[in-house]
């Protein structure tokens, strides 16, 4: 079923172009993002925003005043028909002969009100921010709504009127010969530059366009996990169009800062745990803090050997799923890093060699000159011969 472009504007159907353009002025400046910026009222927008667009062309129009809808895949709710914007015989001559036979059809006046851009910005974020989530306030400079004129364009008192140039079609022919016969070619009229329509008294502030450059402030919610060069869409902060049209998005790309003690792959993280080589080889529990979940307990078991990996499950990065819903966490990948003592005080020293002689390890000292019999270094010797 064909959309009511006409009730959504609250025009009846023989409404002239200067009717619609009121009605839609008139809901825009109450409906605008900037002035009420309720989901609701966006919606609304965005509907009468549409309806405008379809009705102030003329070929859309005549497809809504046949019953049809210009925006849907068959105009008339059944199959197709290729020529369903044409309304006969001569119609479809002219747009395939037109320029050979002097009947070259327009596109009629562009409207005035267009969307807005995308913007883009990066946003710098330490790996906390991004595995905790974060509001940032970002500034950005971006075009945003008249407040003087709410996008009319015009000064207060001002009006528009048809453009006397091209008369309102917002677009001049210029006819040539050829061996064809008389070529027609149409281009945007210089005067109204295609809208088919002059700002007699455009508003100082803007210059007529609808819109001004200002820098304002965002506040982007950031959710956990996300990572480095992922983007995040703010439906509606973006650029405000001409004549005050609806705004497009911001989207904020992350820029993952590099952090000192953890390393992120995914959603694991990885980190080295310095151990003493007496709890390597007894064992122990040793304190450590993580990234977010404050300290923790790392258990070390008895003879743990250097650049061994312990993981402890749940203590990664948040997994952000494109729904924008978090499931779960990544790993905590920790590499021990077994510390051996470069300096050590007689006592300790003489310890260490009774170890040694307990277990079979005597080291060659300068006095055996290296020929002493037994000890892991002679053994090690001999196996190799």
């Amino acid at each position: 079923m064909a959309k009511d472009y006409y009730g959504i504007l609250g025009v009846s159907k023989n409404a002239t172009e200067q009717e619609i353009k009121r009605a839609y002025r008139k809901l825009a400046r109450e409906l605008h993002p900037d002035v009420n910026p309720s989901e609701d009222a966006q919606q609304k927008f965005s509907e009468v925003t549409t309806a405008y667009e379809v009705l102030s062309d003329p070929q859309k129009r005549k497809i809504v005043d046949l019953g049809g809808d210009p925006l849907s895949n068959g105009a008339s709710g059944g199959a197709r028909d290729p020529f369903a914007g044409f309304g006969g015989l001569g119609d479809i001559m002219d747009a395939f002969f037109g320029a050979a036979t002097g009947g070259a059809r327009g596109r009629g006046p562009r409207s005035r009100v267009q969307p807005g851009s995308d913007a883009l910005i990066r946003l710098k974020l330490t790996l906390e921010e991004c595995a905790t989530g974060v509001n940032k306030q970002i500034t950005v400079d971006t075009a945003i709504l008249c407040d003087r004129c709410r996008g009319a364009g015009t000064a207060e008192g001002g009006s528009v009127v048809t453009c006397d140039t091209c008369g309102g079609q917002g677009e001049v022919q210029s006819v040539q010969r050829s061996f064809l016969g008389q070529v027609v070619t149409a281009r945007p009229c210089p005067t109204c530059r295609g809208y088919g329509e002059v700002i007699t008294d455009p508003c100082q502030k803007c210059g007529g366009d609808g819109r001004v450059r200002a820098r304002r402030d965002v506040t982007a919610k950031i959710p956990p996990g996300v990572g480095d060069g992922m983007r995040i869409r703010l439906s509606g902060q973006g650029e405000v169009g001409p004549g005050g049209g609806p705004a497009g998005d911001l989207y904020v790309e992350v820029d993952e800062a590099p952090h000192e003690d953890f390393e992120r792959q995914g959603n694991d993280l990885y980190c080295r745990l310095r151990v003493p080589f007496t709890a390597a080889a007894l064992g122990a529990v040793i304190p450590m803090e993580t990234l977010v979940d404050g300290e923790t307990e790392v258990e070390i078991p008895p003879g743990t050997q250097p650049n061994t990996e312990i993981v402890l499950s749940g203590l990664g990065m948040p997994r952000l799923r494109s729904s924008g819903r978090v499931d779960g966490r990544g790993d905590l990948h920790i590499n021990v890093e077994v510390v051996v003592p470069t300096k050590l005080d007689d006592e300790q020293a003489e310890l260490l060699r009774e170890l040694a002689r307990l277990r079979g390890e005597e080291a060659p000292t300068p006095a055996s000159n290296g020929h002493k019999s037994g000890g892991l270094f002679s053994k090690l010797r001999s196996k190799s011969r």
